[in-house]
C-alpha cells in the first residue's frame, strides 16, 4: 500500500517543510472557528487575543500576525501559497469577532495589519480594569456553587489579571520569592471565599507546613465535598423498603399491627 508523505510539500520550485509557516495541513481551511469566544470590544480583548494566539501557535501560523512571515516578492515561487495562508488566517480572525467588528475588517487583505489594528483599538489596559478585577477577586465567594465551579471562576479572574499586569519572569531569587508569595496569596483568597461548612478543613489546610499550593488545597476540598455529598444522601426508610417488597409479592404490610395482609 502506497503511503503519502505529508512532512513536506512542493510548490513551484520550492519545498515547504512541515514546520514552516507556509505549510498547510489538510485541516487548515477557511471558515473554521479556532476559538469559541468572539471579540466584542475592549472588555474581552485580553482573553480573546490570548485564546487566538494559542490557537494560531498550534496551527503554526502566528508568524502571519506578528510580521515574521512577510509577503514574498511578486516573482517569488511562494507568493501564491503565502496569499492562501494569509487569506486563511484572515478568515479565522473574521470568524472570531462580533458582527459589528467584522464589518470593519472584511475588506482587509493582510492578517498582520488586521491583528495590529484590533490591538490598537481594543487593547486598553488601564488602571480601571485592573482595579475592577482585583475587587471582583476579593469579593468572590463560593455561595451556592460547587467547589469546582467556584475555583474555576477564581482561576479565570486570576489569569485575566495576570495577563494585564507584568510579573517577574527571571530565574533570580527575588522572582522566585515573589512567585511563592503570589501562590500563598491565591491560596488565602481561595480559602477565604469558601462557605462556613468548610471551616474545619480550611483550618487543617492552614496548619500544614509548608502550606500546600492552591491546586493541592482544591483537591483536598473537592474530596471533602464529595465525602459530604455521600453522607448527605438520605437512606431509604426501612418501612418503605419493606412495603415495596411485599407490594411486589401482591401483599401489603400493616405497620400499626405489624402483620402481613
Amino acid at each position: 500500500m502506497e503511503t503519502v508523505d505529508t512532512s513536506a510539500r512542493s510548490t513551484g520550485g520550492s519545498t515547504i517543510d512541515v514546520y514552516h509557516p507556509l505549510y498547510l495541513h489538510p485541516s487548515d481551511i477557511p471558515g473554521v472557528n479556532l476559538i469559541t469566544k468572539k471579540l466584542t470590544g475592549t472588555e474581552n480583548y485580553g482573553v480573546w487575543s490570548r485564546a487566538m494566539l494559542i490557537a494560531l501557535c498550534a496551527k503554526n501560523k502566528q508568524a502571519f500576525i506578528n510580521g515574521s512571515c512577510p509577503r514574498p516578492a511578486s516573482d517569488s515561487d511562494t507568493l501564491h501559497i503565502w496569499e492562501r495562508c494569509n487569506a486563511i488566517v484572515l478568515s479565522w480572525i473574521m470568524n472570531s469577532v462580533s458582527k459589528e467588528i467584522f464589518g470593519g475588517i472584511v475588506y482587509s487583505t493582510n492578517a498582520a495589519t488586521v491583528w495590529t489594528d484590533l490591538k490598537e483599538r481594543f487593547d486598553k489596559v488601564n488602571g480601571s480594569r485592573i482595579f475592577s478585577l482585583h475587587r471582583e477577586i476579593g469579593r468572590l465567594t463560593q455561595g451556592n456553587h460547587t467547589i469546582s465551579t467556584y475555583f474555576s471562576k477564581l482561576r479565570q479572574l486570576w489569569d485575566e489579571f495576570e495577563s494585564l499586569v507584568t510579573l517577574p519572569s527571571c530565574a533570580c531569587d527575588s522572582a522566585k520569592k515573589y512567585i511563592e508569595h503570589d501562590q500563598q496569596h491565591k491560596l488565602l483568597q481561595f480559602l477565604m471565599g469558601l462557605n462556613e461548612g468548610y471551616t474545619y478543613v480550611r483550618s487543617q489546610i492552614l496548619m500544614m507546613s509548608p502550606l500546600p499550593s492552591v491546586s493541592q488545597a482544591f483537591a483536598i476540598l473537592s474530596q471533602e465535598e464529595s465525602h459530604c455529598s455521600l453522607l448527605a444522601t438520605p437512606p431509604i426508610p426501612l418501612d418503605a423498603s419493606v412495603t415495596a417488597f411485599y407490594s411486589a409479592q401482591g401483599k401489603s404490610y400493616d405497620k400499626r399491627r405489624d402483620i402481613i395482609i
